[in-house]
C-alpha cells in the first residue's frame, strides 16, 4: 500500500475516534461542533462548544469553553504566540448571560529544527474556557454562541474560523454535567495561578535602574515557596513570557535554588510607561508533576538613549481578526485618512487628474491599446469625418464609463468598511486571469483566428469591416484596465485626494481622469485636418495589425508574471492552462464562422463548454501563496516595518522607503532604470541609507494606511526620512531620476543630528525642517 494511502487511512481512523467520542457526549448538539483548516481535503482542527451544566438557574454561575482538538503534528497558539503565529481568539455572544475573561492553560513551546524560531501554543487537545453567569431575570433558554479563530500549523499554517452555537435551558436549580465538569476541572488545573493565591513570593532585581530603548538588559528573579520553602526543580521550557509592552524579548535561565537569571532586550521605539514581567513559570518536572505559576512583577521604566523617559503613546496591539485578515487575501479595514497635502483643493485635483490621465498615454501599460486605436484611426482616415468622430466618441465613452464603474467599485468597497487604492483590482488573481484571457482573445482576433460581429461567409477580404463602435468602446474599456497598474506624474496626488473625499468628488476626479486618458483621439477629431496627417492605409496595415497582436501577448506575459507574485508557480501554471483553453475556444469559434446552421451552433456550444470547463477546472487560486521573492535589483533592501524604520533613524541613518508592487509597471521601471543605477547605489552606501521595500502586490492594511497618510491611493510612492526630522518625510514624485534620488538622500543625510558639529551651524536642505 502506498504511503499516501496509509496516511489517509490513519487520518480516517483519527476522525473516526473523534466522532465516536463526540457521539458518546450525548448532550453536545451538532451546531456546537465544527471543523476547519482543511488540508488535502482533511480538516486539521475540530472545535466543540462545551458547557459544564445541563440546566442553569438564573443568577448562578457556570463554565463555558471551546475545546480544540488538532491532528497529530499540528498545533494552535497561546495568547503570546512567540516569534511567529497568531493568538487564538474566542468571541462570545451570549444574550441573557455574561462571560468573563478567557482562561488559558499553560502552553507548550515549539522550536524550528535550527532553533531560530520559538513559538508557544497547544497540540493534541486544549480547552479554552471562561466563567459565565446567567442573568437574574433570564427566562426560557440561554443562547450561547462562540466565534473561534485560530491559526493551525504543522510546517505550513492554515487559518480556521468556526462558529459554534448551542442552548442551555433555565430552571429552578443548576444541574452539572459530570462528564463536562471533568473536562473543565482538568483544564482549570493547568491554568497558571497567581503567586498571591499560592503563597509564593517573587522579587526582581535588575542590574540597571532603567531599561534603555533598543538595548539588552539583565537581572535576577528570585522566587520562594509558601512560608519560605524551597522551590522544586524545573526542566525544559519552564518559562513562557506574555506580550510585554516595551520589551522585545525576555528569557530566564536557572541560577540556583529559586533563583533565575533574567536576560532581555527593550523595544527600540520606546513605548514608555513601566513594563511588568508577566508570564508562566512552570515548576516541577514531568515525573513529579507540573505546577504553573502566573508571574507578574514590576520591572523598570524604559528610557531613550539620552536618558529621558518617553511618553506612552497608547499603542493598541492587533487582534487575531486583524492578523488573520493580513494572512488571507481579503480586504483589510483601515481608517480613511485625509490627504497629506491639504493645499490640494477640488479644482486643482481635477486638473491633476486630467493631466495625469493624459500622461498615462505615455506609460507602457497603455501602449498596446493606444497602438490599436491609432491603427483603427489610420484605417478610417479616408472616411467621412463623422465616422471618425463617432469612433472617437465611442472610445472616450468606453474610457469614461469604465472609470465611473471603477469609481463605483471603490465607493462600494469603502462603504463596506475596507480601504482600496489605485490598481487594487490587480491584487485579485481572478481579475488578472480575466484580463489575460481578454488580451489573448484580442491578439488572436488580430491574427485572424476569429472575427467580431462578422458573418463567416464574408470572412475573406472583409477583415476591416468587423471594427464597429462597440469595438472602439471595448478598446476604451481595455485602456482603463491596462492603465491602472501604471502611475503618472500628478496622478497619485489627484487619486489620493479623491479616495479620501466624498462620493461626488470621487466620481468627478475619475471622470476628469478618463477625459485625460481619452484626450489624444479627441484631439484628432476636434482639430480640423489633423486626422488627415495620419499615414495612408495600405498593405502594411495587415502586417502592423499582427505585430500589435504580439504586443498584446507580451502584455499577457507580464500578467502571468504578476500572477506568480499573487499565487506562486502553481497559480502561473493554472493561468497558462486556462489561456491555452482560451486559444482553443476562440479557434473553435473562428471555425464556426465558416459554417452554417446546426454545425455552427454546435461549434459555438463546444467553444463555450471549453472556456467554462477550463475556467472551473483551473481558475482556483484559494490557498495558493507566492513563491519566495527573488532578490531585488536594488542592493541591501529589507522589508518595510515601522519598528525597523524607527531603529534605523535612531541609529542616525537616513531612510528610503519604496512602496511598490509586482503589477505596478511604473514601480518596476523606476527600480530597473533609477534605483539600481551605480550612482544611486553609491549614494546609498556613502550616506549609510537604510533601504526598505513595502510590497503591496497582495493586500496589506499597513501599507494602504501609510499611502493614505501621505495622500496617495496607490503605488509607487517613495519616502525619504532624515534622522534630524523623522516626522517630516520627503515624498518623491512617481517617476524618478537618478539625480532626484541622490539629491534627496544627500539632504536627508545633511539634516542628520549625527552629522552636525554643534547645534548652531547646521541648516537642513529644502524638504526637511531645521533640527
Amino acid at each position: 500500500m502506498k504511503r499516501q494511502q496509509v496516511k489517509r487511512l490513519g487520518r480516517a481512523a483519527v476522525v473516526g475516534v473523534l466522532l465516536m467520542a463526540a457521539a458518546a457526549w450525548a448532550e453536545v448538539p451538532a451546531s456546537a461542533v465544527g471543523t476547519g483548516a482543511p488540508d488535502e481535503g482533511d480538516p486539521r482542527v475540530e472545535a466543540t462548544l462545551l458547557v459544564d451544566s445541563t440546566q442553569v438557574k438564573p443568577g448562578d454561575t457556570f463554565r463555558v469553553g471551546v475545546r480544540f482538538r488538532m491532528d497529530p503534528g499540528w498545533h494552535i497558539y497561546w495568547k503570546n504566540p512567540g516569534d511567529s503565529g497568531l493568538e487564538t481568539d474566542v468571541t462570545w455572544d451570549t444574550p441573557g448571560s455574561t462571560v468573563g475573561p478567557l482562561q488559558w492553560p499553560s502552553p507548550n513551546t515549539f522550536r524550528t529544527p535550527d532553533g531560530f524560531i520559538t513559538t508557544h501554543g497547544y497540540e493534541g487537545e486544549v480547552l479554552l474556557f471562561a466563567q459565565a453567569r446567567a442573568a437574574q431575570d433570564a427566562t426560557g433558554q440561554l443562547q450561547l454562541s462562540a466565534a473561534a479563530e485560530a491559526l493551525v500549523c504543522e510546517v505550513h499554517c492554515i487559518p480556521a474560523e468556526l462558529m459554534l452555537t448551542r442552548s442551555v435551558p433555565l430552571g429552578t436549580e443548576t444541574v452539572r454535567d459530570a462528564e463536562a465538569m471533568r473536562a473543565f476541572d482538568a483544564a482549570q488545573a493547568k491554568v497558571p495561578r497567581p503567586t498571591a493565591d499560592t503563597g509564593h513570593t517573587v522579587q526582581l532585581a535588575l542590574d540597571a535602574k532603567q531599561l534603555t530603548a533598543g538595548q539588552d538588559f539583565t537581572g535576577t528573579l528570585t522566587v520562594t515557596g509558601p512560608g519560605g520553602a524551597a522551590l522544586p526543580a524545573t526542566e525544559g521550557d519552564f518559562f513562557t513570557p506574555e506580550r510585554i509592552e516595551g520589551v522585545a524579548s525576555v528569557a530566564l535561565t536557572p541560577a540556583g535554588a529559586g533563583r533565575f537569571k533574567l536576560k532581555g532586550k527593550a523595544e527600540p521605539d520606546v513605548p514608555g510607561a513601566e513594563p511588568r514581567l508577566t508570564g508562566v513559570l512552570r515548576l516541577g518536572t514531568a515525573a513529579s508533576g507540573y505546577q504553573p505559576l502566573a508571574v507578574d512583577v514590576a520591572m523598570a521604566p524604559v528610557v531613550a538613549a539620552g536618558g529621558a523617559v518617553a511618553a506612552a503613546p497608547g499603542v493598541k496591539l492587533p487582534s487575531v481578526k486583524d492578523s488573520i485578515a493580513a494572512v488571507k487575501p481579503v480586504a483589510a479595514v483601515v481608517p480613511a485618512a485625509a490627504p497629506a497635502d491639504s493645499s490640494v483643493g477640488l479644482g486643482l485635483a481635477l486638473l491633476f487628474a486630467f493631466l495625469g490621465g493624459a500622461l498615462l498615454n505615455l506609460m507602457p501599460c497603455v501602449f498596446p491599446v493606444l497602438a490599436l486605436k491609432a491603427y483603427g484611426f489610420t484605417r478610417m482616415v479616408q472616411q467621412e469625418q463623422g465616422r471618425v468622430a463617432s469612433h472617437a466618441a465611442a472610445y472616450a465613452g468606453g474610457i469614461i464609463g469604465s472609470m465611473l464603474l471603477l469609481a463605483g467599485a471603490v465607493l462600494a468597497v469603502r462603504a463596506g468598511g475596507a480601504s482600496v487604492g489605485w490598481g487594487f483590482q490587480f491584487q485579485e488573481p481572478l481579475f488578472v486571469a480575466a484580463v489575460s484571457a481578454v488580451l489573448v482573445a484580442f491578439a488572436l482576433n488580430l491574427f485572424g483566428v476569429f472575427n467580431v460581429g462578422m458573418d463567416g461567409t464574408a470572412l475573406a477580404g472583409k477583415v476591416d469591416s468587423s471594427h464597429g463602435l462597440l469595438h472602439s468602446a471595448g478598446e476604451g474599456v481595455l485602456a482603463v484596465v491596462l492603465a491602472t497598474p501604471c502611475s503618472a506624474p500628478l496622478l497619485g496626488t489627484a487619486v489620493g485626494f479623491a479616495f479620501a473625499a466624498g462620493p461626488l468628488t470621487v466620481l468627478a476626479v475619475f471622470t476628469a481622469l478618463g477625459l485625460g486618458l481619452a484626450l489624444p483621439f479627441c484631439v484628432l477629431v476636434l482639430v480640423p485636418g489633423l486626422a488627415k496627417k495620419l499615414p495612408k492605409p495600405g498593405a502594411w496595415m495587415e502586417r502592423f495589425k499582427q505585430v500589435l497582436g504580439f504586443a498584446l501577448l507580451a502584455t499577457t506575459v507580464w500578467l502571468v508574471w504578476v500572477m506568480g507574485g499573487l499565487a506562486g508557480v502553481d497559480g502561473m501554471a493554472r493561468l497558462l492552462a486556462f489561456l491555452v483553453a482560451v486559444g482553443l475556444g476562440t479557434w473553435v469559434y473562428g471555425q464556426s464562422q465558416l459554417q452554417e446552421g446546426g454545425r455552427r451552433l454546435a461549434s459555438v456550444a463546444v467553444a463555450v463548454l471549453v472556456l467554462v470547463g477550463a475556467g472551473v477546472a483551473s481558475l482556483r487560486f484559494d490557498g495558493l501563496a507566492p513563491e519566495a521573492r527573488a532578490s531585488s535589483t536594488v542592493a541591501r533592501t529589507q522589508p518595510w516595518d515601522s519598528a525597523a524604520v524607527t531603529a534605523a533613524l535612531e541609529a542616525g541613518q537616513p531612510v528610503f522607503i519604496d512602496f511598490t508592487a509586482d503589477w505596478c509597471l511604473t514601480c518596476k521601471f523606476n527600480e530597473r532604470t533609477v534605483l539600481s543605477r551605480d550612482e544611486v547605489r553609491a549614494a546609498f552606501t556613502e550616506h549609510q541609507v537604510a533601504f526598505f521595500v513595502a510590497d503591496w502586490t497582495r493586500r496589506d492594511a499597513r501599507i494602504t494606511a501609510k499611502l493614505a497618510e501621505h495622500g496617495r491611493a496607490g503605488v509607487p510612492m517613495y519616502l525619504v526620512l532624515s534622522p534630524g526630522a523623522p516626522d517630516r518625510p520627503e515624498v518623491l514624485p512617481e517617476l524618478l531620476t537618478a539625480d532626484l534620488v541622490v539629491d534627496a538622500v544627500k539632504r536627508a543625510a545633511e539634516c542628520s543630528p549625527s552629522r552636525r558639529k554643534d547645534g548652531s551651524n547646521i541648516v537642513c536642505a529644502v524638504g526637511f525642517p531645521r533640527p
